[in-house]
């Protein structure tokens, strides 16, 4: 064939192509979803029109087209691009639940695929963008770090890990918040037990958050008002030794001194073991 009837030949093809767009951007969303409205349509005509609605703002319109190419082209390769772009145009939409199901059934078909690390990130942000406020149920967060948790530890040279990392940080240090918020309300009526029980929580499971200096502090605060004075030394020590320039360590000392004591460990307690651990490198 020659140079100009393979040119004629490859414009036709874009032609009709571009023509096949135009027809399904040109109908009705309820005519294409009516029963066999799409089986006339391949697969990358059908993943056009998902594109053409997704650019559009229309993401669930975009969902339906990107399902439509894996009902009827199943295991084919459009099928599998389907897929994904109907986790991604699902989760812009904030349908998360669904955002999450096609996320999953991605990793179950295609799990060694090059974009499965993709998957397993969109299913993670699919509980982290519904992290709610700190006094919420923090369920959600759970699950965002089990996923999240996966992302970093399957795909570490992935693109994503590193966004993952980031936000499993954060909802580490969401669940410390949800656990002070708690405590502080337990101290405030005076309930020094309960309040103690979530800050010592914070102490020993999120010791990386930004809450572990105040939560020492709250521990020296609820320790002396219930004359506990080895376990409130013990914690201002701790706080002393590893977060002495904050204003936490400050205002442990203030009430410390106040009662002739001082940050010192001292007794056989849980916050010894912790001094000696953290601070000694005592394991036994």
């Amino acid at each position: 064939m020659s140079g100009r009837g393979r040119a004629v030949t490859t414009n036709s093809v874009l032609l009709s192509g571009l023509l096949a767009l135009g027809l399904l951007a040109g109908c009705s969303g309820s005519d294409l979803r009516s029963p066999g409205a799409m089986e006339q349509y391949s697969a990358e005509e059908i993943f056009q029109r998902g594109e053409f609605d997704l650019e559009r703002g229309r993401e669930d319109d975009a969902a339906f087209y990107f399902g439509e190419i894996e009902r009827l082209y199943p295991y084919s390769e459009w099928a599998k691009r389907g897929l994904i772009m109907q986790a991604f145009a699902y989760h812009r939409d904030q349908d998360y639940g669904n955002a999450r199901a096609s996320a999953q059934r991605f990793l179950d078909f295609y799990p060694t695929d090059e974009d499965a690390a993709y998957a397993q990130y969109l299913l993670a942000l699919s509980y982290y963008d519904q992290i709610d406020e700190i006094g919420r149920d923090q369920g959600l967060t759970f699950q965002a770090l089990q996923a999240l948790r996966v992302v970093i530890e399957r795909y570490p040279d992935s693109d994503y890990a590193r966004s993952a990392i980031l936000k499993f940080d954060l909802a580490f240090d969401h669940l410390a918040a949800k656990e002070m918020e708690v405590g502080r309300y337990y101290l405030k009526r005076d309930h020094f037990s309960a309040a103690i029980n979530r800050f010592r929580v914070v102490v020993e499971d999120f010791q990386t958050t930004s809450h572990t200096p105040e939560a020492l502090h709250r521990l020296v605060e609820s320790y002396l008002s219930l004359g506990l004075t080895e376990e409130a030394q013990t914690a201002g020590a701790i706080l002393g030794h590893n977060y002495r320039s904050t204003e936490w360590y400050e205002d442990s000392y203030a009430l410390l001194t106040g009662q002739g004591l001082e940050p010192r460990s001292i007794g056989n307690n849980w916050l010894s073991a912790i001094y000696r651990q953290m601070i000694r490198g005592e394991w036994l």
